[in-house]
């Protein structure tokens, strides 16, 4: 697999417009996005907007599932990823604590992906490796919020990950300039969820505009 890049966002207004510059691959949502995008926590809007990713070409959505204890967390995950379908693979986002890993256990034996997400220490990936979850989630800009060199740490999962034949992938959340996305791919990972700015950032090279529009100017003038 090559890169693979992910749009952090739940507004189904920025899916159209970001979907059509054909860089992603699909969409990572959780409850604050929802929130803020003004969309109603509940499994019948999720549903509704399985649709809406659907009819942009999304092919998979990582949807946060909800719940007071691991028996909860587990019934809305076993919603969220019955939504599944041959043409877009719904993803169970889980947050990586113990009641958490709990209903991920049950979840992955009854054969739902899960993505594992607020991974915030290198120890997390061993809960996630142990489980067989499909992917992690470390959140590269809150780690280093905290003073540590989250590049440093998040190499040191890959590793963990790699060296013991684990299935499970890391997709880097939280990031913060595109410069951490290509030091992260030069390592080696592959995943990336980004926001609305980094992705008008990733086509923000004044150079290549004006050689674009030099062609233009040149090919009418022909």
């Amino acid at each position: 697999m090559s890169i693979s890049l992910l749009l952090d966002n739940a507004d189904p207004r920025i899916w159209a417009k970001l979907f059509k510059s054909g860089l992603f691959n699909g969409i990572t949502t959780n409850p604050t996005l929802l929130k803020v995008a003004g969309q109603p926590c509940t499994l019948s809007n999720i549903k509704e907007l399985v649709k809406k990713a659907k009819l942009i070409g999304c092919k998979e959505l990582h949807i946060q599932a909800w719940g007071g204890n691991a028996s909860e967390i587990k019934a809305c995950g076993v919603s969220i990823g019955s939504l599944s379908s041959p043409e877009m693979q719904v993803h169970v986002k889980i947050p990586i604590t113990k009641s958490g890993s709990e209903a991920a256990r049950e979840l992955i034996n009854a054969n739902f992906s899960v993505t594992f997400t607020a991974c915030y220490e290198i120890k997390q990936v061993l809960i996630a490796a142990a489980i067989g979850a499909n992917y992690i989630a470390p959140y590269l800009g809150r780690i280093n919020d905290q003073g540590r060199n989250g590049m440093i740490e998040l190499k040191t999962m890959q590793e963990i990950l790699q060296r013991t034949n684990s299935n499970c992938q890391i997709l880097v959340a939280s990031l913060r300039s595109i410069s951490e996305i290509n030091h992260l791919a030069s390592q080696g990972i592959k995943i990336f969820t980004i926001n609305e700015r980094l992705a008008q950032d990733l086509f923000n090279c004044e150079e290549t505009l004006k050689a674009s529009e030099k062609f233009e100017e040149d090919a009418s003038n022909c």
